[in-house]
């Protein structure tokens, strides 16, 4: 499979172990698994103690589903920084002789793709890309700018892996903050800061530290020298499984690319900056999983009461 990344020995044991327990189901492609009841248990619970660390600011919350539109992906450049980790849909066209054809194909487990077509979705790189197009719809942003909370949807990257922790179809959990450039670094660095006490709190040895996004080819690293230089990347990484740290939470600054891009401006008419911060739900799930056992029932006080608040 093209793109594959090899298992390391503890994390081919520990996804045998979680698939053993029921924790997750296999789908028979790599990166794609259900979720047991245990599992979406322990994230959904995490999900709602991100919202309550969260409810102080306030935040608009907005839902979308998790396809965007093809024209807004080609627009962002994310082709251009990210064209391995793209999922397209495509979709059937043609006419009935076609259909049996095709069908006889894919029952034979052929090649059938010459009877699919790109249409006009692709599947979410990540949740905050919406966010941009519907504030900038409103006009002017209102004096201090907006805090979105997209919340926890689907994301998608092509990344087939025997790694648990590198899923191709998982979970992030977004904020969005929208406004003056200083505004926005300033909550960027706050929250840096509050996720990794939320994170510490659960029992997680987790630290943060300077990143750059996985881009693509030789102007890729260019770019992602770039990224780390201007601090524009942050990560909070815990062990789960493997010889290093997996990031389980992100603090990206995007400076005025959503702004220019969509055309969103402050109240004073200057060009809008913009930042999210995602917590990667099921990397975390694994991480608290790997740090206090796959039973929850067992798992420390403080982190039950942490997440089984009533």
């Amino acid at each position: 499979m093209a793109g594959y990344r090899e298992a390391t020995p503890d994390q081919a044991q520990y996804l045998d172990e979680l698939v053993e327990a029921g924790l997750l189901i296999p789908s028979g492609v790599p990166g794609v698994y259900g979720r047991g009841t245990t599992f979406e248990d322990i994230r959904t619970r995490f999900d709602d103690h991100v919202s309550r660390a969260a409810a102080f600011e306030g935040a608009e919350s907005l839902r979308f589903p998790p396809v965007l539109p093809r024209r807004q992906l080609e627009a962002s450049g994310y082709l251009k920084s990210f064209p391995h980790l793209t999922g397209v849909v495509y979709a059937f066209e043609g006419s009935e002789i076609q259909a049996q054809e095709q069908a006889r194909l894919a029952c034979d487990h052929e090649d059938w793709s010459e009877h699919q077509h790109m249409s006009d979705l692709v599947l979410m790189p990540a949740v905050c890309y919406p966010v941009y197009p519907a504030i900038a719809r409103r006009g002017p942003l209102p004096a201090g700018g907006v805090i979105i909370d997209p919340g926890a949807s689907y994301a998608f990257r092509r990344e087939p892996s025997g790694d648990p922790a590198r899923l191709q179809m998982f979970h992030m959990r977004e904020l969005v903050r929208i406004a003056e450039p200083d505004t926005v670094q300033a909550w960027r660095d706050g929250w840096r800061d509050r996720a990794l006490e939320l994170l510490r709190g659960l029992g997680l040895d987790a630290r943060f530290d300077v990143a750059s996004d996985p881009f693509f080819g030789r102007s890729g690293r260019m770019m992602a020298a770039s990224q780390r230089e201007q601090e524009l990347k942050f990560e909070i990484l815990a062990p789960i499984a493997g010889p290093e740290p997996t990031a389980i939470a992100s603090f990206n600054y995007h400076q005025e690319h959503f702004g220019a891009l969509h055309g969103i401006t402050t109240a004073t008419g200057e060009t809008a900056h913009t930042a999210c911060l995602g917590f990667g739900q099921e990397r975390i799930v694994l991480a608290l999983l790997k740090t206090h056992g796959l039973d929850p029932a067992g798992w420390p006080a403080e982190v039950r009461d942490a997440l089984w608040r009533a």
